[in-house]
């Protein structure tokens, strides 16, 4: 038992830190090498690691991740946020439109990949349009974050919890939607309101030489590809919200057949898929399970309980769900806690705080980083204090009223 919680803290002491002192090791080879201590320590057997992998978690989120792969090579993000950038209108217009983009494609395709397809473009016209980046960067991070959560398909916690709570595709939406709808429109009337003297490009970034084009390059736009992902999508869609196939099984069929494919080579496509979070997911399974089977959880959760702390009460669920969000990220968070999500409204709750906590901090999601990456390799510096300033009432605001419209629901 001893040994199993010393494995255990150090993996979630590097959730914490996103990696371990004095190792060059990620989140993904924290989790699967404590894992691999575990099996190789005889703390778990080979049978009981793998009966503990939920399959169905990890298939769904493979074939979606393909899903959006497809869309992305086909060009699709690139040239729906050019065309947006293009157009003559106020920025306060465009970062509305943006946004709307942004959030549209979080909340049925994977949400880091749109960041990854929609920053480096936005840079690039902003830069070309003379246009401050990062009140539209920063809208991309926020819409991203919040249209995630309007369905399961948009992040991976959120299909974690559909698949452990046995959430459909409607009822999901029907809890969440709203509230996504309602952080996406705070989250640009608050960047409207800090950068109304600042649309104006004025910091020192990397723009392009006199002679060079004015715009950046797109990503050349395959028709052919996109109808056929577009296809395949809604068909995917489809499945969830009229039937009761096994949504990993739908979702990895889906994945599985846009790999055969005459245009794009499939080793590219997978070259794309986050295999660091599929990682990330197989060594949590295996690592949360070895805990529980000490009855340590357990014991502090009716210590807690007895002490007035009720872990498994909705309103106690959600708070932990978003401070843990932030402290060791979204999906070590909601997979630590999700046991205990008894209540029928715990999963929407979870879902709403693990999404929109990731508005308050940086590090808060990897559509985040990804967005702040991109633009410190142009020279644009987003900090801390910068992103916080408008994350932080952001995050607070539209979690409370994502509570108050999933109570409202209940009431009704």
């Amino acid at each position: 038992m001893t040994a199993i919680l010393i494995i255990f803290c150090i993996v979630y002491f590097g959730m914490m830190l996103g990696t371990l002192p004095w190792l060059k090791v990620d989140r993904s080879s924290i989790a699967l090498v404590g894992a691999v201590a575990l099996l190789s320590g005889h703390l778990i057997s080979g049978q009981d690691a793998l009966s503990c992998v939920d399959f169905g978690t990890l298939g769904l989120l493979f074939g979606l991740m393909l899903v959006s792969i497809q869309l992305e090579m086909s060009g699709v993000y690139a040239t729906l946020a050019a065309r947006i950038c293009r157009n003559n209108v106020s920025p306060s217009y465009l970062l509305a439109l943006l946004t709307l983009l942004a959030g549209g494609l979080a909340a049925f395709l994977t949400n880091d990949v749109v960041a990854v397809a929609l920053t480096p473009v936005v840079i690039g016209i902003c830069i070309a349009r003379k246009l401050n980046p990062i009140p539209f960067l920063l809208g991309i991070a926020f819409a991203t974050n919040s249209g995630a959560i309007a369905t399961f398909v948009g992040s991976p916690q959120n299909m974690l919890i559909s698949q452990k709570l046995n959430i459909s595709f409607t009822k999901f939406a029907l809890y969440t939607g709203v509230p996504a709808i309602l952080s996406s429109l705070i989250g640009w009337m608050l960047l409207v309101f800090f950068y109304r003297n600042s649309w104006k490009l004025d910091i020192n970034v990397k723009t392009p030489p006199e002679n060079s084009e004015i715009e950046p390059q797109v990503q050349i736009f395959d028709r052919d590809e996109t109808v056929k992902g577009v296809i395949v999508a809604l068909i995917v869609i489809g499945l969830f919200i009229f039937t009761d196939y096994n949504k990993g099984l739908v979702s990895v069929t889906a994945g599985a057949f846009l790999l055969m494919n005459a245009h794009f080579q499939s080793r590219t496509m997978l070259h794309k898929i986050d295999w660091n979070l599929l990682l990330l997911f197989f060594g949590l399974f295996v690592v949360n399970q070895a805990m529980e089977s000490t009855g340590l959880p357990r014991r502090l959760v009716e210590d807690l309980r007895h002490n007035g702390f009720n872990l498994e009460s909705p309103p106690v669920l959600f708070g932990v769900t978003a401070i843990l969000s932030d402290i060791v990220s979204n999906v070590p968070g909601v997979m630590l806690i999700l046991p205990y999500a008894k209540d029928p409204i715990s999963g929407p709750l979870m879902a709403i705080a693990s999404g929109l906590s990731s508005n308050l901090i940086v590090i808060g999601s990897m559509a985040n980083i990804i967005v702040v990456d991109a633009a410190a390799s142009k020279g644009i510096k987003i900090s801390f204090w910068e992103f916080a300033r408008s994350g932080i009432p952001l995050g607070i605001i539209s979690m409370l009223l994502g509570a108050l419209w999933v109570l409202i629901i209940k009431l009704a």
